[in-house]
């Protein structure tokens, strides 16, 4: 079996995250873990790195993509065809921007914000999710891996599911040394964005990314985890302590969103403009994804209930377990 070595590149995107950290792993296979964002910039960034190390892009492989946002997946598009593209199932539609999702998200999630509590004049007024698709790429996955798969040329990895952030996240786990190549599961400085996404087409029940999340912060605790090198800011060393700290202050969030519903009824819009006034307008997704998750979260715990009324959700404040 091959030396392995693993080589940290960082390249800058133009979202508020800042930078993205790739990881190119060396064993008789040369392969990527994630693939940045698509502007010239992070290319040319990606290209010095890469010769620095002392490759080009055409000796690239395979790209592993721990998750199908475009500050993982942009560089794809720059990459040869010849390099494998490895990812999970619910991925390919993102990535191959294939037009009958997109529509089916279009239409879902109209449905969905009037049922939050949006006035329907109003939807053509929010930014389109379409808009960061730009950053994204249009390539199709090779290959697809689930939970307990090893990917060729990444011997004692193993992949396991991880959904939350988004649908198709997956992370790589060494067990032999507890480290984890972790994409967006778990940074050292901020708390990852359960982002909503459809369901798939055809079903009625949606996901509900914020209990994902809290399930896949769980269940690292389940590992032995040294190191997890994450897709934004430093590695991670204190794994338990850290998740137990996240798992907190979602609590804390969750109460927040409680005592709001003790004053008066609302709607998930309404809880959405009220947590974040200043910014709900300009990152729509990203505050509506945090409200619905808040109601998720208390739904579970049965400190809320909801009724309808006129085309929307209204949430009410019950007692608190």
């Amino acid at each position: 079996m091959a030396k392995e070595t693993i080589y940290p590149i960082v390249v800058p995107t133009p979202f508020a995250v800042g930078n993205v950290n790739m990881y190119l792993v060396k064993t008789d296979s040369l392969t990527l873990i994630d693939a940045g964002v698509k502007t010239e910039e992070a290319w040319q960034a990606f290209k010095y790195q890469l010769a620095e190390i002392g490759y080009e892009p055409a000796d690239i492989e395979q790209v592993v993509i721990t998750h199908h946002h475009p500050d993982h997946v942009g560089l794809l598009d720059y990459l040869p065809h010849s390099a494998l593209v490895i990812g999970h199932p619910k991925a390919r539609p993102w990535i191959s921007k294939d037009p009958q999702f997109l529509a089916w998200h279009e239409r879902y999630f109209y449905r969905f914000l009037v049922e939050c509590g949006l006035e329907p004049a109003s939807l053509h007024r929010l930014p389109s999710f379409r808009r960061s698709l730009r950053y994204s790429c249009e390539r199709s996955l090779d290959i697809e891996v689930l939970e307990g798969e090893v990917v060729d040329g990444l011997p004692g990895w193993t992949v396991l599911e991880m959904p939350g952030h988004a649908q198709s996240h997956i992370v790589l786990y060494c067990e032999k040394d507890g480290r984890m190549i972790g994409g967006d599961l778990l940074l050292a400085t901020v708390s990852s964005n359960p982002m909503l996404e459809p369901p798939d087409e055809g079903e009625d029940e949606r996901p509900k990314p914020l209990l994902q999340y809290n399930d896949s912060l769980r269940k690292l605790l389940r590992y032995k985890m040294t190191r997890v090198m994450a897709g934004h800011g430093r590695d991670v060393t204190d794994v338990p302590p850290l998740v137990e700290r996240r798992l907190a202050r979602q609590k804390e969030r969750a109460e927040q969103v409680w005592n709001m519903l003790q004053q008066r009824p609302m709607t998930a819009f309404d809880v959405c403009r009220e947590l974040f006034p200043a910014v709900y307008e300009k990152e729509f997704l990203l505050t509506m994804s945090e409200a619905v998750g808040q109601l998720d979260y208390l739904e579970q715990l049965g400190a809320v209930m909801k009724e309808k009324e006129g085309n929307s959700y209204v949430y009410k404040a019950v007692a608190m377990r």
